[in-house]
C-alpha cells in the first residue's frame, strides 16, 4: 500500500528522474553530487511510499518500470519548471544568479559559443554555467537542460528558436598544397570518389554529409573515406588534412585559420553550400532568470551584428 504519496519530498523525485536519465545509479550519483548507495536509498525508499516498483534493475542497467516511466514523464517538465521558479525567486532584474544549463552540440564549441559564454559570465557573475556537450539528437528540456543549441533540429510547437552566431555558414572542403600537387584538383564534386578523403562521423554513427550546389545543380557524394574521424576529433581530423592525408569537407569558418596561412588551399570553391546557422530553442512555458538573461544577450549580439 502507497504510504502517503502526497508527501514525497521533492529532492527524492529528483534522485528518480536522474537515475531514469542516466540510466543508472552511478552516473546519477556523479551527477548529482552524491553516493551511489544514497541514491539506490533513495529510490527505495520512494518505492516503498509509493507501493510499486519504478525500476527494474540488473547487472549490467537499470531502466523504468511502466508505472517508473509515466512517473517520470509527468515529474520532469514540473521539476524543471520548479528549478526556473527558485532561480526567478533567488534573481533580480539588476542581479541574476543561479544555474544556466544548456545542451549544445561540439560544432558551436570551436568558436560559436565560448566567446558568448565569456561575455554572459562577465555580464553576470553571480551565473553558474554547465554546458552538455553532444551530437545526438536529443530533447534539451527533457533532459534537464533550459535550452539547446542545434542545427535544423525540428522545434516543437511550444518552442522558441533563436539564430546564435552566424545566420548563414557553407560546408567548404579543402586540402593541403602537397596533396594537390600529388594528386591534382578535383573540378566536380564527383571526383571526390576518386580521393583519399578524410570524413567525419557524428556519435550516433551517421556520416556528416558532403553536399555541394551551384545555381544551376545540386550533388550529394559519399567517398569511403581513407581517414573517419569522430566530430568530437574535428580539429585532429583538420591537423591531418593539413599534413596532407586527403581532402576534408566542414564548416568553412573551422578552415578559414589554416586556409588564410596557406596550410589547406580550397577546392571547388564554387560548389561550397550554405546552410542556416544554430539556433538556440528553449521552451515558451520555461524561461528562468538566467536564460532570459543570455537570450537577451544573443539578441543583443545579433543587433550589433546587423547593424
Amino acid at each position: 500500500m502507497a504510504n502517503n504519496p502526497e508527501r514525497l519530498p521533492l529532492d527524492d523525485l529528483t534522485v528518480f528522474v536522474t537515475v531514469c536519465d542516466e540510466r543508472g545509479f552511478r552516473a546519477a550519483a556523479k551527477r548529482l553530487g552524491l553516493s551511489p548507495a544514497s541514491v539506490s536509498e533513495r529510490i527505495a525508499l520512494l518505492e516503498k511510499r509509493l507501493g510499486v516498483p519504478l525500476l527494474t534493475r540488473t547487472t549490467r542497467s537499470v531502466s523504468p518500470t511502466e508505472a517508473g516511466l509515466g512517473l517520470a514523464d509527468r515529474v520532469r517538465p514540473l521539476l524543471n519548471e520548479t528549478r526556473a521558479a527558485l532561480q526567478d525567486a533567488a534573481s533580480s532584474r539588476s542581479d541574476v544568479r543561479g544555474l544556466l544549463k544548456l545542451n549544445v552540440t561540439g560544432a558551436v564549441m570551436v568558436d560559436i559559443l565560448p566567446p558568448l559564454i565569456g561575455r554572459f559570465l562577465a555580464a553576470h557573475p553571480q551565473v553558474r554555467v554547465e554546458l552538455v556537450v553532444e551530437d545526438r539528437l536529443v530533447d534539451a528540456i527533457a533532459s534537464g537542460c533550459d535550452a539547446g543549441i542545434r542545427y535544423g533540429e525540428h522545434v516543437a510547437q511550444d518552442m522558441i528558436a533563436v539564430p546564435i552566431g552566424p545566420p548563414v555558414q557553407r560546408l567548404a572542403l579543402a586540402a593541403a598544397p602537397s596533396y594537390l600537387a600529388a594528386r591534382g584538383t578535383p573540378r566536380h564534386p564527383t571526383e571526390l570518389l576518386g580521393h583519399d578523403c578524410i570524413r567525419l562521423r557524428f556519435s550516433s554513427g551517421a556520416m556528416v554529409d558532403w553536399e555541394f550546389e551551384t545555381e544551376s545543380e545540386a550533388i550529394a557524394v559519399d567517398p569511403p573515406g581513407r581517414l573517419i574521424v569522430g566530430v568530437d576529433g574535428a580539429a585532429s581530423a583538420i591537423d591531418l588534412a593539413c599534413e596532407g592525408h586527403g581532402l576534408i569537407a566542414t564548416f568553412e569558418n573551422w578552415l578559414a585559420p589554416v586556409i588564410a596561412v596557406g596550410k589547406l588551399q580550397p577546392v571547388l570553391r564554387d560548389w561550397w553550400m550554405p546552410f542556416p546557422g544554430p539556433r538556440l530553442y528553449f521552451s515558451s512555458r520555461s524561461m528562468p532568470a538566467t536564460l532570459r538573461a543570455f537570450v537577451d544577450l544573443v539578441a543583443s549580439e545579433r543587433a550589433e551584428a546587423g547593424s
